[in-house]
Formats: C-alpha cells, structure tokens, sequence
C-alpha cells in the first residue's frame, strides 16, 4: 500500500502532455481529447477539472494505471470502451465490446420520435446496449418497452442500463430474432440494425472494425438484409397508426424506404442526422382501409 502512494517523479500535466504524444505518434485523431479523457478516468474525476491538478505530483499507480490504457488506445481501443461509457442523449450509457459504440448520428432517431406523440408500448429490435428504447423511457414516463436482440450478452449490457437510468420496471429484454414471435399492439418501433454492406467492413476505422461485434455491423452482401428480414412480420407487431422508425446507412434510405412500402407500410418521412445524411426511415401502419389513422 505504501508503494501505491509514492509519486513518480512527474506531475499529472506532464502525464497527460506524454500520453497526447504517445497518441498522436499512434495515429489517433483528436489525440489531445483522448488523452485527456482516458487520464481523467485513471484518476476518477471529470475531465474538466484536470486543468487543476496540473501540477499535482502522479502517483506511480496513476502512473502505471495511465499507461496501461493508453497502450490499449494506441492498439485502437475506442476510449468508450476502456471507460465502459459512452455520452448519448445527454445520459452516459455502459458499453463493451459486446455492443456498438452508440453514435450521435443514432440521436436523430431519438429527435423523430419525441416529434410525435408519446408511445405507451415501444419495441426496440436488435436493442444492443438499449441507448433507444432507455432513453425514450426516460422521457415518456408513463411508457413501458420490450427490447429484442439476438446477443446475449449485449442484453446483459442493456439490463445494467436500465437498472442505471432507473426504467428496469417498465423494460422487458427477451432474447430472439428480430420480430418474429412477437405479439403486436405496439405505438412505437425503433431499430438501429447492422446495415454496413460485407464488402464494406475492410474500410471501416480500426476502433470499429477490430473492437466492434461483427454481428451488429454487418448483415451481409448488401446490408439491406435486416430491413429485408423485419419488414414482413413489422405490420403485425404495430396497432394502425402506430409509427416505425429505422436507422438507415449513407445511400440506404431509398432502398429501405421501399423494402418497407412493399412490406405494407406507408412512407411518411425520411429524417436527416446532424450532418445532412438521410439517417432515419419513419413509416406507418395503414389503417384497415388501408389509410394512416
């Protein structure tokens, strides 16, 4: 325990000032911001009060802990799952290797749903860490969720989420395949599915393509096949009127947009990220005349 305590003849700025090179001589974009981030964790405070210890002498522990993670963000770690958390929607969410990294762009499918009228009864298919359907609960206070994926073990992610975030009593997690032997009657669908073509996944970044679960990047060939695989069984899970929304990859939105017309559904809006993309596929349920209620 006294060995813990002994500093190591450098100070926490110089610490972070050396693990901003390290990274940048690694390659790592926004090195700086990294650094700092993964230092702040070793040390277990928030990032922004660093500035304020920068002449505080590092103990070897911290020393030696920093370092240990820095070696794991040179190997193209994402820092999201070194610290086992990630930011979304202004709540920070657990992550592992076990789920995707939630992206902001996935905050546009938030920003569709809260446009229209609270859900009572939500379905969230392929759930992973749970960051869509948890977050909705959050904000619809009276709604309750069902949360569907294949991954064990990303279930186990989702569950300590909503433990976390305080809906586990209005979110049930079932293991299984999409939608299928689900009963219906649901207000709401949301879905980020794996949509990143086969061909595709070599060019990905190496924080995703190395450290992210292959079975929730890619479908297959084309990376349609998940829409191709929900769209049949989506009509029957959702009441007339009820509202579907899919996230969509770069040039997607066309293509799923028709899987889904063909499948039944009525097309009412295509929503665009913070970036411009076309990002979510919002649809919905014809009434038994065929018209949206």
């Amino acid at each position: 325990a006294r060995s813990q305590r002994r500093v190591s003849g450098t100070t926490i700025g110089a610490l972070q000032r050396e693990g901003t090179r390290r990274l940048r001589d690694a390659g790592i974009d926004g090195a700086a911001r990294d650094a700092a981030y993964l230092l702040a964790y070793v040390l277990d405070m928030p990032r922004d009060r660093l500035r304020l210890c920068d002449a505080e002498p590092a103990t070897n522990t911290v020393a030696e802990a920093y370092s240990e993670v820095l070696a794991r963000r040179e190997a193209r770690q994402p820092v999201a799952q070194i610290i086992g958390r990630r930011k979304f929607w202004d709540r920070a969410f657990r992550v592992s290797g076990d789920v995707l990294d939630p992206r902001p762009e996935s905050e546009a499918l938030i920003t569709a749903a809260l446009a229209g009228p609270p859900a009572r009864r939500i379905l969230d298919l392929g759930t992973g860490s749970g960051v869509l359907v948890i977050t909705l609960l959050a904000v619809w206070e009276e709604a309750e969720g069902l949360a569907v994926d294949l991954s064990r073990p990303a279930l186990d992610v989702a569950a300590a989420n909503a433990h976390e975030h305080a809906v586990v009593g209005r979110l049930r997690l079932v293991q299984g395949d999409w939608g299928r032997a689900l009963a219906g009657g649901f207000d709401l669908v949301v879905c980020n599915p794996p949509y990143i073509a086969e061909a595709e996944i070599a060019r990905l970044a190496p924080e995703v393509r190395r450290w992210e679960p292959r079975l929730a990047l890619s479908p297959g060939v084309s990376g349609l096949e998940s829409y191709a695989a929900i769209a049949p069984s989506l009509p029957s899970l959702m009441h007339p009127g009820a509202r579907a929304l899919f996230e969509v990859g770069m040039d997607q939105a066309e293509a799923v947009a028709a899987l889904l017309g063909d499948a039944g559904m009525n097309v009412a809006q295509v929503h665009k990220d913070m970036g411009g993309c076309s990002r979510v596929v919002e649809v919905v349920r014809a009434g038994s005349d065929g018209r949206r209620d």
